[in-house]
């Protein structure tokens, strides 16, 4: 892990709230899936925690992110040619093992998969998606997945789109049965796909500072009442590892 000053190539809005931006920095060579980075934003003291949701190339990754707060606005309104200071990549990302995976993700928690996706399918893996929103509005990332080589179904909460209902609602009505599952997204989905699976993993959300375990600011449990930090032992746990 390193800190570098990365150049915005592209930086545009995709969908409610959410924006696409791609930087240009020698970090993409070394990300792996479900990795992330910590952002200086111009003018905010923290950084800013962001799941790399592509690696392009060599030289250039794709960060998606939802505008929350002053931070993530300032960083909407950044121009191609600006420079943004990374920090990473960070934490351990997502096993690429040999076998086919379920991809389960929700809101924000959707991007990560979509570079887990193409380290499986480059693998020669079988790839099914299962993408959860919460309207037709802020869905993201579908068509891309789907040219990836990926199987994907879409869920969202009020129905305008795809499956009514929960990404568990979309597996149950489309009849999913693959056993082995990647999953990022909200804790209310994290808990059920954990009920549901017993093998794979799942990334936590949580807030960081440090992003490298000193600050102590993400610790959750594992079953044995063990610390862990989200930023440095995880984000992503084997199912069942953590208390959730």
């Amino acid at each position: 892990m390193r800190t570098e000053t990365a150049k915005i190539t592209d930086n545009r809005k995709i969908a409610a709230d959410t924006w696409k931006m791609v930087l240009k920095t020698s970090l993409a060579a070394e990300t792996g899936c479900g990795q992330f980075v910590q952002v200086q934003v111009p003018g905010y003291f923290l950084r800013r925690p962001i799941s790399v949701c592509r690696v392009l190339d060599g030289e250039h990754l794709v960060l998606i992110y939802k505008v929350v707060g002053d931070g993530t606005a300032r960083m909407a309104e950044m121009q191609v040619g600006e420079s943004l200071d990374l920090f990473g990549p960070l934490g351990h990302g997502f096993p690429v093992e040999d076998r086919n995976v379920l991809l389960i993700g929700g809101g924000v928690g959707v991007p990560p998969l979509l570079e887990t996706a193409a380290r499986h399918i480059q693998a020669g893996h079988h790839v099914t998606a299962i993408l959860g929103f919460n309207d037709a509005e802020s869905i993201i990332l579908e068509q891309q997945f789907r040219q990836l080589g990926c199987d994907v179904y879409v869920a969202t909460m009020d129905g305008s789109y795809g499956t009514k209902g929960t990404v568990m609602d979309a597996i149950r009505k489309n009849d999913i049965q693959e056993e082995y599952v990647l999953s990022c997204g909200p804790l209310p989905m994290l808990k059920a796909v954990s009920s549901a699976f017993q093998k794979g993993y799942v990334s936590l959300e949580a807030r960081m500072a440090c992003g490298m375990g000193a600050c102590m600011g993400c610790v959750v449990k594992d079953q044995e009442g063990e610390s862990l930090r989200v930023c440095k032992d995880g984000p992503v746990f084997a199912i069942g590892k953590v208390v959730l």
